[in-house]
């Protein structure tokens, strides 16, 4: 079994202290999202490896050498300001964490997310194009492959169209911004890859690959039996989320995870760190169901 930690929220910059606990304990609890009452219940000694999914490292840097399960890290570092990403501050310290993540396990299992990618009036083709520069400036030596995604239409989305403006792209501009940003990562050794994107980018350079690969699943455990995920017909292999919806205190308006903005910080208020769940505790009439390899 392998972990998304997480793509529901980001269980790193926030919740850290409780994985930890769970780490700990041996055991996490997840409830269903679509069907409240069903809760599984997963064993650490039954995950074979973790990808974790965060905007900051940081708060876990301190507990790398707690954690015994192989793991690599999928870090998003995007360009935009508190109009886009509301609780995001310190981009820098996000960048300085990824340099001390890389240096401690190695660059090849530290992966740099530039996404999505929106394009307005203010976040133009060109602005990417520097932001995407420095990025690969400061981190020259310590990321060797970028995963890119451009925004979809989530609700989240379509309830902020107006405050994010953005520009619809066309297929050739997909493939201008595509060939100057694999040109600018093409000088620091940088390979790169899109995320799940209808658009074929491999004609100016980017590699048509999957964020978790059989091979990095193999890598990572020594078998090659995975399944494919069901969650997402995007080619990776099959992967857990112990993460929960509307419970990201980023923020950021493009997300797909915080659809009722409203709900975040009730839900966050709800959160215990000794809980078994993210959010929330056991009730009386759940039905737990121990989750298998």
């Amino acid at each position: 079994m392998i972990l998304n930690i997480s793509g529901r929220t980001d269980v790193v910059a926030f919740y850290v202290d409780w994985l930890m606990n769970r780490l700990e304990e041996g055991f996490v609890d997840v409830r269903n999202p679509f069907y409240p009452k069903s809760v599984s219940r997963i064993n650490f000694c039954d995950v074979e490896a973790i990808i974790f999914c965060t905007k900051n490292p940081n708060p876990i840097l301190k507990y790398l050498d707690r954690i015994k399960i192989p793991f690599v890290f999928q870090i998003t570092c995007t360009p935009y300001g508190s109009d886009i990403e509301l609780g995001i501050k310190d981009k820098k310290e996000i960048v300085e964490s990824i340099i001390e993540l890389s240096k401690r396990i190695g660059k090849e299992k530290v992966y740099l997310r530039y996404d999505p990618i929106l394009i307005n009036k203010k976040y133009t083709m060109e602005y990417h194009e520097k932001a995407f520069e420095r990025l690969c400036t400061l981190l020259d030596g310590y990321v060797e492959h970028v995963i890119v995604s451009f925004v979809d239409e989530y609700k989240n989305v379509n309830r902020h169209k107006g405050k994010l403006d953005m520009k619809e792209l066309t297929d050739e501009d997909f493939l201008e911004l595509g060939k100057r940003l694999v040109s600018i990562a093409s000088k620091y050794q940088m390979t790169m890859q899109t995320c799940y994107e209808k658009n074929d980018l491999t004609s100016v350079g980017f590699i048509q690959s999957a964020c978790l690969t059989k091979e990095l699943a193999y890598s990572l455990t020594g078998r090659s039996n995975f399944g494919k995920w069901k969650a997402r017909d995007c080619g990776c292999v099959e992967m857990v989320d112990i993460g929960a919806y509307n419970t990201c205190g980023h923020y950021c308006r493009y997300c797909y995870a915080n659809y009722d903005e409203k709900s975040v910080a009730i839900n966050r208020k709800k959160h215990d760190v000794n809980s078994s769940l993210l959010i929330g505790y056991l009730e009386q009439d759940d039905i737990i169901k121990v989750r298998k390899k």
